[in-house]
């Protein structure tokens, strides 16, 4: 046996160890994975009633904003933060909807505008993202009020520690 296919060969152990111990070390725990999956399923299931009720993902989105913000209007901005859509994504749909006479734009005076509904813009929203939040609205009634508090205190205890370790990945990054 040459030196080269022992040196070859230790890189080569050497190498699937490390990237074995890499891969150990960023696996996700069985419950993450679990996590992950529900994430993916509900997206699915949202996915679907936006085809359900005939509509984008992102025209959803906007009326279910406009809809959870009072029902009639709301910030541009709000939406933006609301949605996690891209500003692009977000634009091209108000668009489209502006141009089917289901919303208007109007400038709040600064560099925000407000999303205001149309009667027709209302209506679709009732039979769209209203139907979307009734059935939401009839998950937590079926639930009681103690079991959707667990729920809720989880989520935003989640929300916080994901938080602080999103502090803690820029701050290893600086």
């Amino acid at each position: 046996i040459s030196y080269y296919t022992i040196a070859s060969t230790i890189s080569y152990l050497y190498f699937q160890l490390l990237t074995e111990e890499f891969y150990m070390s960023v696996q996700s725990s069985a419950s993450l994975k679990r996590l992950n999956h529900l994430q993916c399923e509900m997206s699915v299931v949202y996915h679907e009633m936006s085809l359900s009720v005939g509509q984008s993902d992102s025209v959803i989105q906007i009326l279910y904003t406009i809809c959870d913000s009072g029902g009639e209007s709301c910030l541009l901005h709000d939406i933006c933060n609301l949605t996690g859509l891209p500003k692009q994504t977000i634009n091209s749909a108000i668009r489209k909807l502006e141009q089917e006479h289901i919303l208007y734009l109007e400038s709040t005076g600064s560099r925000n505008k407000r999303v205001i509904l149309t009667e027709k813009g209302k209506q679709l929203a009732a039979k769209t993202a209203g139907k979307v939040i009734a059935a939401e609205n009839r998950i937590f009634e079926e639930w009681g009020s103690e079991e959707a508090e667990k729920f809720l205190a989880l989520n935003e205890r989640y929300l916080k520690c994901l938080r602080a370790e999103l502090k803690r990945l820029k701050e290893e990054t600086m």
